[in-house]
């Protein structure tokens, strides 16, 4: 069973331990990113999602177990709807392949309902393929892929309000 569970603040070192995990995994597509002098990559927003309205962590759970996490952002809104972003998204290796993240950001698509941006690195291919075919089935082909200055890969934009009416 798989299912999403919103991060309380008391699990905050859960969350940075998962962090960990995650931005070891995307090292090999961000080579700036190294560790610190303790051993550490860190992610420097981790307290944001306790501190700043508008940032939603969730663990992701396969059976009760810990498989990953997504922190979701609103970015403010366009026509009288919310803008979203996946901020940061990770399934762990071994549940990969069983659809955990494909269900687990339809849900949450389903849960924030509005303007969806969904970024990628430009060196990360595996996440612009995953991200391509789980927005494409979400929305059935009614998404577009888009660049913004700033930002240097692919971003999927799409309505998941519109898809709910």
């Amino acid at each position: 069973m798989i299912s999403i569970q919103e991060i309380e603040y008391e699990q905050k070192s859960i969350l940075r331990n998962l962090l960990e995990l995650y931005k070891y995994d995307f090292s090999e597509f961000d080579p700036e990113d190294d560790l610190n002098a303790n051993g550490l990559y860190e992610y420097k927003y981790l307290d944001h999602y306790w501190t700043e309205d508008g940032r939603y962590p969730f663990f992701i759970k396969v059976d009760d177990k810990l498989a990953g996490f997504a922190l979701v952002r609103m970015h403010g809104t366009e026509l009288n709807e919310n803008i979203y972003s996946m901020a940061e998204f990770f399934v762990m290796k071994k549940y990969r392949k069983q659809k955990v993240g494909q269900t687990v950001a339809h849900e949450l698509f389903n849960r924030f309902s509005g303007i969806w941006k969904v970024a990628q690195i430009e060196a990360n291919q595996p996440a612009q393929d995953f991200w391509r075919k789980t927005i494409d089935r979400y929305t059935d082909g009614n998404y577009q892929e888009i660049r913004e200055e700033g930002w240097e890969g692919p971003i999927q934009t799409f309505s998941s309000a519109a898809r709910q009416s």
